[in-house]
């Protein structure tokens, strides 16, 4: 449609989750129309995250460091692993003030359609932390969808001998949804009202 450098812009903000043609496009001529600084700056900023932040060598959130703040954190309750899929969803359930373990980021849900099982997540690091004798439980605060459901339902049977509480995060999140899109009173409410899946 466009020529040379604009729509190959157009093209790579496609890409991105959530972005649309027409969204693509709206967001390209913004950033021709915007002052130069401003983007150089967003460039900048997308550089520097590129090159600086990387995964928690224990829990696998983001960080600038070898290990992420929460990990860092010794008022933190290490009795208690809450299992995520992503980063973006343990900032969510921080926002609810009700959790104060550690957390476990999976980095993603277990999807045979789009090639990810159980191998492409970090689940063996979890079974490695688990050897603690220290954890008394695990919340799986997967997504309430059906890849969601799924890694939930797996890592539930994995855990179920190991002696550890295994608890799954209650009703009060919309089936289908994602937890970063849920308000802190739904998502407070679920975590008080999470249920032992262990039998």
């Amino acid at each position: 449609m466009y020529e040379g450098a604009v729509q190959d812009l157009i093209d790579e903000l496609g890409r991105l989750p959530g972005i649309g043609p027409k969204s693509a496009q709206r967001i390209a001529f913004h950033i021709l129309e915007a002052d130069s600084e401003d983007m150089i700056r967003l460039a900048d900023s997308i550089r520097t995250v590129k090159d600086k932040v990387k995964l928690c060598r224990i829990c696998f959130n983001v960080s600038e460091q070898e290990t992420c703040g929460i990990c860092r954190d010794e008022r933190r309750d290490g009795t208690a692993i809450c299992v995520v899929e992503e980063s973006k969803d343990v900032v969510a359930i921080e926002r609810t003030r009700t959790f104060r373990g550690r957390y476990h980021v999976l980095g993603g849900a277990i999807n045979p359609i789009g090639g990810i099982g159980p191998d492409q997540l970090h689940i063996r690091e979890l079974l490695t932390r688990l050897q603690d004798d220290t954890i008394q439980e695990v919340i799986l605060a997967t997504d309430p969808n059906l890849e969601g459901e799924a890694t939930a339902t797996y890592l539930s049977r994995m855990l179920g001998s190991t002696g550890i509480t295994v608890t799954r995060l209650a009703s009060g999140l919309p089936v289908g949804g994602d937890l970063e899109y849920a308000d802190e009173v739904t998502l407070g409410r679920a975590f008080e009202g999470r249920r032992n899946v262990t039998g």
